[in-house]
């Protein structure tokens, strides 16, 4: 039997994973900051030791974009010194890593779809310690492991977009969204599965990158009309620039991710982003 180590367990993607687990046939060990403290390296080995782990799917981040500005030092430790520790003991083991990171990565100034190739110059501490992890992990270069790049998530668990756009439509009657930021959302089961399906054919000699989002194009304001229309929720969306909702940390203006490698390297079929916001509002029994 396989065993899999997910951290972040209680986060959007570690929670799709635990509710996909029954679909595939892995032993899994779901954990949190406070079953297992990736920050602390000794702990981590122990760990892994004591549970036979073969495959770490590290789903944990410090993802309070602007709170990071502040709170560097805890910032960097989940992103970045977690990820390197976790490169460390995955290297010395022979451990599949799968990582997840962030559109972030990126400065948000480009005018076509980012590769994994293109250069990264991320705006503020989240993308800086998101890319920090990245670098220290292909430095090290654990074989069989792997980073996805992800954009926009949601998922009936957690606190997210969607669930943030249904609570305030129910409340007023209307509401201003951001229109000059282009991307595409994911919906965090998407992604879990997407991972768990990839898991037997992840054969590589060093680290490799790969993008994921669902598929389409559109903006935060797009998003949030195709929200209140699924769930019939009667408020005006209207459209604002990202200079009318400042925030502490400067917001990429374009996010789309380009799929074609994780795609055809793995034969992955992606969904479109109006099929998986449909399933997930069924989820949550929020669509009329």
């Amino acid at each position: 039997m396989i065993n899999i180590l997910v951290t972040g367990s209680k986060g959007q993607v570690g929670s799709e994973l635990q509710a996909l687990k029954n679909d595939y046939n892995y032993n899994f060990f779901f954990t949190d900051r406070n079953s297992l403290d990736i920050t602390n390296k000794k702990e981590i080995e122990n760990f892994i030791q004591e549970n036979s782990i073969n495959i770490i799917i590290n789903a944990a981040a410090y993802t309070a974009v602007d709170k990071a500005e502040e709170d560097i030092e805890n910032a960097d430790k989940v992103n970045h010194l977690a990820t390197k520790y976790l490169a460390e003991i995955a290297k010395e083991k022979n451990i599949k890593l799968i990582h997840i990171s962030t559109d972030y990565v990126f400065n948000g100034e480009n005018f076509k779809p980012y590769t994994e190739d293109d250069i990264t110059n991320p705006n503020g501490v989240y993308g800086t310690t998101k890319l920090a992890g990245e670098n220290t992990m292909r430095t090290i270069n654990p074989k069989n492991s792997i980073i996805i790049r992800t954009s926009w998530v949601y998922s009936s668990y957690g606190a997210n977009f969607v669930k943030t756009m249904l609570r305030l439509g129910k409340e007023r009657d209307s509401l201003g969204v951001i229109f000059d930021q282009v991307g595409t959302p994911t919906y965090a089961r998407d992604l879990a599965k997407a991972i768990l399906d990839i898991l037997p054919k992840i054969q590589n000699e060093k680290v490799e990158i790969y993008n994921y989002s669902n598929e389409g194009v559109l903006s935060w304001y797009d998003f949030s009309k195709e929200i209140m229309r699924m769930a019939k929720i009667d408020c005006q969306i209207n459209p604002i620039e990202t200079k009318e909702y400042p925030t502490a940390a400067k917001r990429p203006h374009f996010s789309l991710l380009n799929k074609s490698k994780i795609k055809e390297e793995f034969n992955l079929t992606i969904p479109f982003w109006k099929d998986s916001l449909d399933k997930c509002l069924k989820i949550m029994g929020e669509r009329k």
